[in-house]
């Protein structure tokens, strides 16, 4: 092994030790690479951090993409649309064992559909939900597990912007992956449905019914009505911008900007826009899209002097010589998993494709499929410890969450995980649930 690829081994030891120690993502990729690339080749490399950032970051037409998408989420968010439709929701599914919790990845689901932003969907769902699944008695475990899971199927199901991300690193049509994230999605979906079902069937004080009274004052035509009300702005939010990249009318971007229009109308029909929430949904769109770019900037750095230094080579000879194709593709996804567990999806993303897309080319594997089962194997980074962000976003959400522990949080997303990973199977091993529609698209 040579001094650079020492150097570049010594870069990725630094970084994970820097990460546990709780330094920020952004800024330990980015002083890294300064360091590592100063010693590696001298003040040339500022040179190259400067062309990298212009042609990778500032110069990406996709990108625009980013802050658009989030405006979107947070328009909706305000305009309290998921509100309306979980209610209906809990009406609809509560009468049966384990409802509401179903009705809570449904309504997931939906919301996944409309926002990438996995803490707003936690957020969001969560204080709703919680609540009405404390006050029906259900186990507190199930409670947090399908809260935590059902709201990471926004970095999923299009429009998502960790799909936005990779496809732009990855040089993949972003079009084509967010076709490719919706059969996935809902697989994932319908076990979480599954097993919630299948659970309180088996287990009826994980997930009581909804009692006799409370049933008896519910008029089902009248739920079903609300419900496809709910339904309908959702429906067409999820139509403007998924309908029209697969019709080929928009690219993403476009989408994005159409769908963050659509979104502020819908604030507005229900009577949620006030000067106040609108000046409060650009600032969380800033502080979002900074925080993006910023890990961008840094990563890009980070792998360019990574690279450079003859990282690649290291991380491709350790890969290909671990069991032939199968075995290198499952180590990936090995480290992708570990990975999670310290490093948000941002980075991973932005340090891992880099190195495994051209593995995989080599190995024969279709680089979009490729790509999906890196994007759901992401899903995971979420709600595995110690940095499970699904964990904080649902107990910083406060109110009846409060009454939850960790302990219980952590005991209730296992079976979760366990679920995706039965997903990612899935999908590995029937290649057209993710390679279908987008060759509709061709």
């Amino acid at each position: 092994m040579t001094i650079s690829m020492v150097l570049a081994v010594s870069m990725f030891i630094l970084l994970i030790t820097a990460l546990l120690l709780g330094s920020p993502l952004a800024f330990t990729l980015g002083g890294i690479a300064v360091i590592f690339g100063y010693f590696g080749w001298g003040p040339e490399c500022f040179g190259m951090f400067i062309n990298r950032i212009y042609m990778t970051v500032m110069n990406s037409y996709v990108l625009v993409a980013v802050p658009l998408f989030v405006l979107m989420a947070n328009f909706l968010d305000k305009s309290g649309i998921m509100e309306g439709l979980f209610n209906s929701m809990r009406q609809l599914f509560g009468p049966v064992r384990g409802g509401v919790a179903i009705s809570v990845v449904a309504v997931a689901t939906i919301f996944a559909a409309c926002t990438g932003i996995i803490g707003a969907s936690v957020v969001t769902i969560g204080l709703l939900a919680t609540p009405h699944l404390l006050r029906y008695g259900y186990k507190k475990e199930l409670i947090a597990g399908s809260i935590c899971a059902g709201g990471t199927l926004g970095i999923l199901i299009p429009p998502s912007i960790m799909l936005v991300l990779m496809g732009s690193y990855a040089g993949i049509s972003v079009g084509q992956l967010f076709m490719a994230g919706i059969v996935p999605g809902l697989i994932l979906s319908g076990l979480y449905i599954l097993y919630i079902g299948v659970v309180c069937w088996l287990k009826p004080d994980w997930g009581p019914a909804m009692s006799v009274e409370e049933r008896a004052s519910i008029q089902f035509k009248e739920v079903i009505i609300d419900s496809l009300k709910n339904l309908v702005p959702p429906a067409v939010l999820i139509i403007s911008v998924l309908g029209s990249i697969f019709a080929g009318v928009a690219t993403p971007t476009e989408a994005a900007g159409m769908g963050a229009f659509v979104a502020l109308l819908m604030m507005i029909a229900y009577r949620r826009f006030s000067w106040k929430a609108f000046k409060e949904s650009v600032i969380a769109t800033g502080t979002v899209t900074s925080m993006v770019l910023m890990i961008v900037v840094g990563a890009t750095c980070f792998t360019g002097v990574f690279i450079g230094l003859g990282g690649d080579e290291v991380v491709s000879e350790l890969v290909l010589g671990l069991g032939g194709k199968w075995g290198a593709f499952w180590i990936m996804m090995l480290i992708v998993l570990i990975l999670g567990m310290f490093i948000d999806w941002i980075g991973i993303t932005m340090i891992c494709l880099p190195l495994f897309v051209p593995i995989a080319r080599e190995l024969g594997f279709n680089p979009l499929w490729f790509v999906m089962m890196l994007a759901i194997n992401l899903q995971a980074s979420f709600l595995t410890p110690p940095l499970g962000y699904a964990f904080f976003y649902f107990k910083g959400a406060g109110g009846s969450a409060d009454q939850i522990s960790m302990a219980e949080i952590y005991r209730g997303i296992t079976p979760f995980v366990i679920l995706m990973i039965i997903g990612l199977i899935i999908c590995v091993y029937f290649p057209q649930t993710t390679l279908w529609l987008p060759g509709l698209m061709e």
